[in-house]
């Protein structure tokens, strides 16, 4: 009986030993497959990482070209030329410029003064009042030359944002009156400048300053009902 109880003993530590190696296999193999993945989704997340880096870089290289492209945009807006704003109001404007540029007719005070003194007293005198009225009559037009007019605010029309404002007031171009005068040459010197192609036909920004230089508020605001909001520009 004791040999029996010994076998048996041995038969049963045998099983529950074969149970327990198996139990520590199988989470052996679990802990090798979790190690696999592990591994995998480490290398799936460096694959990730290098791409990303490489947007990154692309991305930076994008961004110090159109940065460059800006500067080089905006290059001209930094040395304004004073004849900028001539070249661009149309000839109907300068027209009428020049109409309410005429000078005042000079007041004929130091030729009436120079008439009332003697023919015979001082010759150099009665010769330096003709000269000194011709100065007073030049210096006329200066005076009654019209000062530069009033800034109009040129993103209520539609296309013009505060980028497009800026770059217009970097060339002179500050009211409605100047816009409205531009002519085809005048469209495309401004386009070739600004990188446009079309946009100021397809925004009709010549059509819209008119309206707003006439001071036509009521048909400007039918014609263009989003003028002045957010999608403006």
């Amino acid at each position: 009986m004791t040999f029996f109880y010994i076998v048996l003993a041995f038969l049963v530590g045998l099983l529950v030993g074969w149970f327990i190696w198996g139990r520590l296999r199988g989470e052996l193999d679990s802990l090798r497959g979790d190690l696999d993945r592990t591994r995998s989704e480490r290398d799936r997340l460096r694959a990730d990482a290098d791409r990303l880096t490489g947007e990154l870089d692309a991305c930076g290289k994008t961004r110090a070209d159109l940065e460059r492209r800006l500067r080089e945009t905006s290059a001209p807006s930094a040395k304004p030329s004073s004849s900028a704003p001539a070249a661009l109001v149309s000839t109907a404007a300068t027209a009428k410029s020049a109409a309410a540029a005429k000078p005042a007719p000079a007041k004929p005070a130091a030729a009436k003064s120079a008439a009332a003194k003697p023919a015979a007293s001082k010759p150099a005198a009665a010769k330096a009042a003709p000269k000194a009225a011709a100065s007073k009559a030049a210096a006329v037009p200066k005076k009654a030359a019209p000062a530069a007019g009033k800034a109009d605010n040129l993103r209520r029309l539609i296309g013009i944002g505060p980028v497009n404002d800026k770059l217009l007031k970097g060339l002179g171009v500050t009211t409605y009156a100047q816009i409205a005068g531009w002519t085809a040459a005048d469209v495309k010197r401004i386009e070739d400048t600004l990188n446009f192609d079309g946009r100021i036909a397809r925004e009709k920004w010549v059509e819209q300053a008119k309206l707003l230089a006439a001071g036509d508020e009521k048909e400007f605001a039918r014609q263009f009902p989003s003028a002045g909001t957010a999608n403006n520009s």
